[in-house]
């Protein structure tokens, strides 16, 4: 069975269905069988596409967002994936609201994987507008994630 990763942002517009994108190219290059998702802690854009100006960006780097649609997280999700991934610790604290017993510490940050970035978290380019930033780090987290994916196996 594939390892199945899910991840996870404030709206499920920007940052998570981006980083699913991200992750599923780069999975498909390396030959690696994944099952990646994303969702938001919040309800706000439930059934809405990726917002269009982080579609624009990604579509630029051979990224297509445009089939994705934006969902909440529920706890379900903490028995369906084996890896939760946060884009920062808002992201986090609302996870562990709503976790299941016992799977309070499931997610991890998403920047945990690129530790020489020096980021703590992937900063929202719907408010910072720099998705090219946002890009370049969510790149090297999904590289970073892999390389941890493959040492395991």
């Amino acid at each position: 069975m594939a390892h199945r990763i899910l991840f996870v942002c404030l709206g499920n517009i920007c940052r998570s269905p981006t980083a699913e994108a991200v992750l599923r190219r780069m999975a498909r290059a390396r030959d690696m069988a994944l099952d990646i998702d994303s969702a938001g802690t919040g309800d706000w854009h439930i059934g809405k596409p990726p917002y269009g100006p982080m579609q624009d960006a990604a579509r630029a780097r051979g990224y297509d967002l445009s089939a994705l649609r934006a969902r909440q997280v529920g706890t379900d999700d903490f028995h369906r994936f084996d890896t939760i991934l946060a884009m920062d610790a808002d992201n986090i604290a609302g996870l562990a609201r709503i976790a299941p017993d016992g799977l309070r510490d499931k997610p991890r940050l998403f920047t945990d994987f690129a530790p020489d970035t020096g980021a703590d978290h992937v900063p929202d380019p719907y408010f910072t507008r720099d998705f090219e930033a946002a890009l370049n780090l969510i790149e090297a987290c999904a590289a970073g994630f892999l390389d941890h994916l493959e040492r395991r196996r």
